[in-house]
C-alpha cells in the first residue's frame, strides 16, 4: 500500500489532456487523425520525460449521428487506454478526465479503477463527471434528468467500494495500491458540480479556466463542508501553448513566445488556490508535439510549480 496521491502544500502540478484519444473537431489537430496507439504511447512517454504530473483521457461511449460532425465518433475507452499507457510509463499519474460515472454501476466502476491502480502501481486519479449528451444516456438506458442525484450517490458508493474489500457482503480484489483509495477529482463548473466536488471529492476539475467566481463558490462550499483547502486539488485549464515564436498559424488564443513570457501569461491573474494546471501544447505533427512537451517541461514548467 502507498499513501493516496496528494499535491504538496505550496506546490502546483502541471498535467495534460492527451491528444489523439478524443478527436473532436473543436480540439484536435489534423495530425491526430492519422495517429494511432504507437503515437499515443510516444506522447505519454514524452510527457513523463518532460515532468508532467498526469495524463488525462476522456470518456464517451457512442456519439449521436447529429453531433458527430463536431464531436466525431473517435473516443477511446478511458480505462483500457490508461491501462495500456501504464505499461509504457513508470511515474506519471493516470487521470480519467472525465469518467462518466452515471453510465456504470458503482461496483463495476470500483472494479475498473481498483484494477487499474493495481496494474499501474498506484498512479490512478479517478476524475468523475456527470456527462452531457442526452442521447447517449438514452441509448444506455440511463435517466438523463436524474443524473445529478444519481451521481451524488454513485460517488459516495464508489469511494466506499474502493476503500473496503467487503461492502454489503460482497468482496472484490485486487485492491487499489493507494490507501485508502485513489483520489476522486470531481468535474463540473456548474453550481451542482462545484458542490459535489466540495462534498465528495479530493479535488475539483473545472470545464475551463478557474475564474474568480468559480473559485469563490468552491471556497464557500468547502467551508460549508468543513473541508481543508490545503488538502484539496483545485484545477485550472489554461489556454493552449506553443513554446517559441511560431512561424505558422497556431490560433489566436494560443500563448506563444519565450518561456518567461509564456509562464508570465499562464500565471497572470491565477489564484494561489489553484494547485493543478492543465496545459496543452500546439503542434503540426507528433514529432513537433513531443518537442514542444520537452521544451515546455525544461523551460516553462519550473516557473509554474510553486504557488
Amino acid at each position: 500500500m502507498q499513501a493516496r496521491y496528494r499535491i504538496a502544500p505550496g506546490q502546483r502540478i502541471v498535467g495534460m489532456q492527451l491528444p489523439i484519444q478524443a478527436q473532436s473537431t473543436i480540439m484536435s489537430a489534423p495530425w491526430e487523425a492519422s495517429a494511432g496507439p504507437i503515437e499515443l504511447a510516444r506522447v505519454a512517454e514524452a510527457a513523463e520525460a518532460a515532468g508532467f504530473a498526469y495524463l488525462g483521457v476522456c470518456d464517451h461511449v457512442a456519439i449521436p449521428e447529429h453531433l458527430s460532425s463536431a464531436m466525431s465518433t473517435f473516443w477511446v475507452d478511458p480505462i483500457s487506454t490508461l491501462g495500456w499507457l501504464a505499461a509504457h510509463t513508470q511515474r506519471i499519474a493516470l487521470l480519467t478526465h472525465v469518467y462518466v460515472l452515471p453510465y456504470r454501476h458503482a461496483l463495476m466502476a470500483a472494479k475498473q479503477f481498483s484494477t487499474l491502480d493495481w496494474l499501474a502501481g498506484g498512479r490512478v486519479i479517478a476524475g468523475i463527471g456527470a456527462g452531457h449528451v442526452e442521447a447517449e444516456f438514452a441509448a444506455l438506458g440511463v435517466d438523463f434528468a436524474g443524473r445529478g442525484p444519481a451521481l451524488d450517490q454513485a460517488v459516495a458508493d464508489l469511494a466506499e467500494l474502493m476503500e473496503q474489500e467487503f461492502v454489503d457482503g460482497l468482496g472484490a480484489t485486487p485492491r487499489p495500491v493507494q490507501s485508502p483509495r485513489p483520489p476522486l477529482w470531481i468535474a463540473g463548473s456548474s453550481p451542482a458540480g462545484i458542490r459535489r466536488a466540495a462534498q465528495f471529492g479530493d479535488g475539483w476539475l473545472p470545464q475551463g479556466p478557474a475564474t474568480r467566481e468559480l473559485l469563490d463558490r468552491l471556497r464557500s462550499k468547502l467551508d460549508v463542508c468543513d473541508r481543508d483547502i490545503d488538502d484539496f486539488a483545485v484545477g485550472h485549464i489554461s489556454m493552449p501553448v506553443h513554446v517559441g515564436e511560431a512561424k505558422w498559424d497556431v490560433g489566436t488564443h494560443t500563448i506563444t513566445g519565450a518561456p518567461a513570457q509564456i509562464a508570465e501569461r499562464l500565471l497572470d491573474g491565477l489564484d494561489p488556490m489553484v494547485n493543478q494546471m492543465q496545459v496543452r501544447v500546439v503542434a503540426r505533427s507528433v514529432d513537433e508535439f513531443c518537442d514542444q512537451l520537452a521544451s515546455f517541461g525544461a523551460e516553462v514548467m519550473p516557473m509554474l510549480t510553486t504557488v
